[in-house]
């Protein structure tokens, strides 16, 4: 008999709700002119919570540079910011429409996207203050209708992204100015946007990361001058979901410390990274695209959900490299896609079920329930080509209450992608589900009253 590692789910013990950690960068692909839905369908399906609106201008499902960005929207710096007519929409009131006929609502990145060659958008705005109004009008046009505009419910709105970031050479494809004009711009635009928009969310600025003193040392020069801030942004890419849990807590310990403990903390990019190089790079994109990479996004999602974070945006659902959702070519779903599938059946059920569980096996699992049904995430993920298959004891207790419920076994593996594999009955207060998990193999249990 093999030694199975218990893994216990108290459905009486509901403790707060199911967190959007399911949310990604950028929305649904297709193209209208060529009567083309793309993965309009498939991505509908998934109940995305949020798409963050980042590099979404290197696409050309979403109409490639005229999308989004500040400077893409409003071309000519010097034109009158007060007018209509100085601004472009077009592109981006089709790419909003189609992301909220998704489902899915816009995550608003306020800038630009990275510019890893030529750079355009990513040097300081020759006017903070103007370049402040500019966002004002076109959250304005998105929100409140102006310019032949639109009265969507867009919440969130970031100020820039990855002012922080530094290549092998040195050089910023982000930022192209010093960290303290970049805090002098931050604080012009968010304080400006706050004062016009009280009840919007307003944060940013996207950090590549919380570990660094560089990055505290920006965080805390905010909180020093007081700027508002209702979310702080940062992003966190690697190979282990321990570490990904280590920065969530660590994150949420400086966000606080430095001077912001009533603001959301959002992970808005992330994925599995071995390197940034050569062959470790080309290695991750493989990666993102199989098994593996479904493997740890359900870990993430069950990390995440556990931990100091309020939302996750999984970078990308835009057809790119490093999208693990959709083929490139053909928009068809890839193995991840199943594990965000996996996850909405949770976010459906609402309430967040504690998981007892030791992370150093490789077990990754989370829970949920509406009082009546619930389901159950795991997976196992090592990073690793060759860890042995693990047994698993789910221990549930408190869900039949005298009745019955059918538990129905759901697998992602090599062989099967979210495929009802059985079923089984069970009438106790407390019993258990036993489970062989290979390597990156991911079951969802649904747990079904009968009558």
């Amino acid at each position: 008999m093999e030694d199975y590692i218990p893994v216990c789910f108290d459905f009486s013990a509901r403790s707060g709700v199911i967190k959007p950690m399911n949310g990604v960068n950028n929305g649904p692909a297709c193209s209208e002119v060529r009567g083309d839905p793309g993965n309009l369908e498939a991505y509908t399906a998934l109940e995305i919570p949020f798409a963050r609106y980042h590099d979404a201008a290197f696409c050309a499902h979403y109409d490639w540079e005229f999308t989004v960005d500040v400077h893409r929207i409003f071309r000519d710096f010097s034109a009158d910011e007060n007018a209509p007519a100085s601004y472009s929409f077009k592109a981006t009131d089709v790419y909003v429409a189609r992301t909220f006929r998704a489902g899915t609502e816009p995550f608003y990145r306020l800038g630009c996207n990275i510019e890893h060659g030529e750079k355009n958008g990513t040097f300081p705005p020759p006017d903070f203050e103007k370049w402040a109004r500019i966002c004002e009008h076109i959250i304005r046009h998105y929100t409140e209708g102006w310019a032949d505009g639109f009265t969507y419910g867009i919440r969130y709105w970031e100020i820039w992204n990855e002012p922080d970031c530094v290549n092998p050479d040195g050089s910023n494809p982000c930022w192209q100015g010093t960290a303290g004009q970049f805090l002098d711009f931050f604080e012009t635009a968010a304080r400006h946007l706050k004062a016009s928009f009280p009840h919007l969310k307003i944060g940013g600025p996207a950090f590549t990361t919380l570990w660094g003193e560089r990055q505290r040392g920006m965080l805390a020069e905010l909180g020093l001058r007081k700027v508002p801030l209702d979310f702080v942004s940062y992003h966190g890419y690697g190979c282990e979901p321990k570490d990904f849990e280590a920065l969530i807590r660590y994150a949420r310990e400086q966000i606080d410390l430095c001077g912001y403990p009533d603001a959301e903390a959002i992970l808005n990019e992330w994925n599995y990274i071995h390197g940034w190089l050569g062959a470790d790079w080309k290695y991750s994109l493989r990666t993102e695209k199989n098994l593996k990479g479904a493997s740890y996004i359900a870990a993430c999602m069950a990390v995440g959900q556990n931990a100091p974070v309020d939302m996750l945006m999984y970078y990308d659902a835009r057809p790119c490299v490093m999208n693990g959702l959709f083929d490139t070519d053909t928009l068809e779903p890839l193995p991840g896609y199943y594990a965000f599938a996996m996850f909405r059946e949770l976010r459906r059920l609402g309430g967040c079920v504690p998981a007892e569980q030791n992370h150093t096996e490789g077990i990754y699992a989370c829970a949920a329930s509406d009082g009546e049904a619930g389901a159950i995430l795991l997976t196992h993920f090592e990073d690793s080509e060759d860890a042995p298959v693990k047994w698993v004891r789910a221990d549930c207790s408190n869900i039949c209450r005298g009745g019955k419920i059918r538990a129905e076994y759901w697998l992602l593996d090599d062989g099967h992608r979210m495929t009802r594999i059985r079923d089984e009955i069970f009438t106790a207060d407390a019993f258990s589900l036993y489970l062989e998990m290979p390597l990156y193999t991911s079951w969802l249990i649904r747990l079904v009253p009968q009558k």
